[in-house]
Order: C-alpha cells, then structure tokens, then sequence
C-alpha cells in the first residue's frame, strides 16, 4: 500500500509503527453548525483510508475528536469563539448547541455509511489533559505569559512550519502585529485564554495560569497522545488545516515530548468547490446533507459523487454532477438486483475474475485510487465472460470499501423452479446461438405473465403489469 505523505510531499510505501496495527488519528468537527457536504467530503476520504487499511489486515484504532470548546472564528487567535458566538445567535447555552451538531454530525456520517472511530472524545471531556501539555510545554521553556494568556514561542523551536513549508522571514515582514501585540512573534499562538481577555466566555476551566479556556490546537495534541501516544501512524484533515492548525499541533507536540516525528504520515482531503470557490461556513453559503435529501436525493448518491473524484483532486459540486452520480448509482443497483435474482455468490474465483479484483487491490493501494476502483467494478460488470456468481462475490468484496449498502439490495426471485428453468434453457440457447428456441421460449414465459429482462449481468423475471 502507498499513500501521498503532506510532510515529504510524495506518495510512499506505507509502514506501521507496530506490525498489523495502525493508530489513526481524525480532526473532527467544531459543533457550532451543521456540516457541510465539503467537511463531510473529508470525512468520506478518511472513511476510504480505514476501509483500505482494514483490507490489508490491518487492525486500526481510529481516533477523533469532537470540538466544543476553544476554535476560534480565525484560525490564527482572533475572533470570537465559534460556540459562543453560535449560542448567542441562538439563544441557547453552549451546552445545548454543542450537544444538538454533535447528534446532527453523528447522523450525517451514520446515513453516509462512514464508520465511527474507535474512540470519540469530546475536548471538555480533556481539558485535564490539556493542561498537563501546557505545563509540560512551559517546564521545558516553550512558553510566555503576556495579558494574561499562555502563549507557545515558535522561536524556541527551529523547525516550525515544516508541514506548510513556510517562509517564517516572509511572515515576519508581512505580519500584521496589531491583531494581537501581546505576541512576541506573529506566529505564536495560544495554549491557553483567561478571563482577562475573554470575560464573558461561556465555558471555563480553572488552571494554573487563572480561570480560562483551552487554546484550539492543544486540544488535539492533548487528545492524540493521549489515546495514541508519543509517536503514532497517521494524521488526518482537510487541507485547510496544513497552514495553521496542524503546523501548530506538530510545534507544541514535538516540542512537548522533545522528540521529532510525532506522527509518520500526514493525509490530507482536498476541498469541495462550487462555482464561487471553496465551500465554506464563514461565507455564509453552503449545502448540509440534509439539504440534499430535501431535494430527493440519497445520502449514498453523494458518497458515489465523491467515489468519484480522487481524494487529493479538487472536486466541482453541481446539482448536474450529483444526479449523473444518482443515475450510476441506481444502475449499480439494478445490475446487482439481476445477479441475485440469478445467481448466488461464488465460493472460488476464476482466473479472471481474480484479475478484476487485483485491479481494483492496485487501484486502491495507490493512494486510494477510489475512481479506478469503480472503474474496475463497472468493467467487471460488464464483462460476459465473468459468471453471475463471481461478480456478486466481488461486488460484496469491492463495497466494503465503496460502503454504498450493494449487500442489502435485494432481488425477490420471480417464477416457479420450472420457469427459473426455461430462463436458463433460453440463456443457454442464446450462448449455443439457437434463437430460434431462445425466442420460442420467450413467449412461453410471456404467456405465464412475465417480462425477461436481458442485461450484461445475465437475465431476470418480472411479473408483468
């Protein structure tokens, strides 16, 4: 397997920490508002990595976190904070608004078919962790008190930036101090706000350095260790993320622990775009899940959409592109419905049918290749050399990855063992080129009130209306 590693900036080999284990690590959502069909794109992304990694055998202990505390309206330390600021919009407490998006984000990834993490940990459930980073962070001479808040030194560090590749004398010549002049460089960032600065802050914590709140960033290094320890496999996000917020979890945690390479691969998921750019909350216009199902749509319609475009590659949403992936969709559906009605999946594999499923292991294990691996089970399809059996076995085996529910369609069998029979006499008939007896015989099912419905995948019966 290789997989397209954001801190080397090329695909490698992938190799865990501990053989047959990986530990995998997912920033989750900030629960102030619904997700939107871009946020959940990510999440498809890293539902695909696990699915893959499990196919390979390997046992992952996926982790993510729920943000309720802390995320800021600007990544960088300004604004307000995205719960407050919600709460107060809705005149609600944090409490009920963190508790309603984390149900309504639960439900998303339940009707997408994406997995939930092996552990999912909410950050007022850490902020004891958290503290402890911080006072691991100020022991070994990574911090500085100013205005009453803790900040992380990027200058006591001398590798910052390194996931973003950034150019810290640009920064420095372009910052804009005023944004906060407490800072000692423009890119240090808060571990740690008090009530000096956020007076009227909803949730607070006592601590060391006065009553106060987390930092958005601590949370996850805190909450990462914790369940994954010093050093672990994967760190996944949107690409959004690179600049700021994952650039600051690798300076505080590898400065925390004093140790380099705190995580061995870092996966990112590219933005959703539409015809105004980047879909996002902050510019007031973006789509929910629930908006598409209001419009008619399935859930599943959009994770096909998403199969569909690889996972580093910029992916253009449209009401045009979703209904071109509900018509593959549902055509999957209807080809899957003729091979039960037909067939039972086979216990062995021809040769050939071997290589479809080898295509589809290549595609995947590079770099999660996710529209070659549709291409390779629309091939397998239409292939009449595969038998009816063999393509279920394969389907089954190909939508543990895809997770568009291909298992749970059903085909009621239609017609008496008799007439089940002179389908596959006439079936036979076709292959010997004997049309004469194949047409003969359609008729006769015809007079016992059926339709034979021909596909690639072989034929079926249906009452007539």
């Amino acid at each position: 397997m290789r997989i397209y590693n954001t801190m080397s900036r090329s695909v490698e080999p992938f190799e865990s920490i501990e053989q047959g284990k990986v530990g995998m690590y997912c920033c989750g959502p900030t629960v102030y508002n619904y997700a939107h069909i871009g946020n959940l794109r990510t999440y498809i992304f890293e539902d695909v990595l696990r699915r893959v990694l499990e196919k390979n055998g390997y046992d992952v202990k996926h982790v993510m976190n729920i943000t309720d505390v802390g995320h800021l309206t600007g990544d960088g330390d300004d604004g307000e904070d995205k719960m407050s600021k919600s709460a107060k919009e809705q005149g609600r407490s944090v409490w009920d608004i963190a508790a309603f998006y984390t149900k309504a984000f639960m439900d998303d990834i339940t009707s997408l078919n994406i997995e939930k993490a092996k552990i999912i940990c909410k950050a007022t459930d850490h902020i004891a962790d958290m503290i402890e980073v911080i006072k691991e962070l100020e022991r070994r001479g990574h911090t500085y008190t100013a205005d009453g808040n803790v900040y992380f030194s990027i200058d006591t560090i001398d590798d910052y930036g390194k996931l973003a590749r950034l150019n810290l004398e640009e920064l420095r010549e372009g910052a804009r101090i005023e944004v906060d002049s407490a800072k000692r460089n423009p890119k240090d960032f808060v571990l740690w706000f008090t009530n000096s600065k956020f007076k009227d802050q909803a949730m607070t914590w006592d601590s060391p350095w006065g009553i106060g709140y987390p930092g958005w960033h601590v949370e996850c290094t805190a909450m990462s260790m914790k369940y994954l320890g010093k050093h672990f496999d994967i760190h996944c996000g949107g690409i959004d993320a690179i600049p700021v917020h994952h650039t600051n979890e690798i300076a505080q945690s590898e400065a925390a622990t004093g140790e380099k390479d705190w995580v061995h691969y870092w996966c990112h998921g590219e933005f959703l775009i539409n015809d105004k750019g980047k879909m996002s909350k902050s510019s007031g216009e973006f789509l929910t899940l629930s908006t598409l199902l209001k419009h008619g749509y399935d859930a599943l319609d959009y994770r096909y959409l998403c199969l569909g475009a690889h996972y580093r590659s910029q992916l253009k949403f449209s009401y045009e592109a979703l209904d071109h992936a509900r018509s593959a969709r549902l055509s999957l559906i209807e080809k899957v419905k003729a091979l039960k009605a037909s067939s039972e999946p086979a216990k062995d594999l021809s040769e050939k049918a071997l290589l479809y499923k080898k295509e589809f292991d290549d595609a995947l294990d590079n770099d999660l290749h996710t529209p070659q691996a549709l291409a390779a089970l629309w091939s397998l399809l239409k292939d009449g050399g595969v038998r009816d059996g063999e393509k279920l076995a394969l389907i089954s085996y190909m939508d543990n990855v895809f997770a568009l529910s291909l298992d749970k369609v059903t085909a009621e069998r239609v017609g008496s063992d008799e007439d089940i029979a002179l389908l596959n006499e006439r079936s036979e008939a076709k292959k010997n080129k004997d049309y004469a007896r194949a047409d003969e015989i359609r008729k006769i099912l015809m007079e016992r009130g059926y339709v034979v419905k021909d596909t690639p995948s072989g034929s079926y019966l249906e009452k007539s209306v």
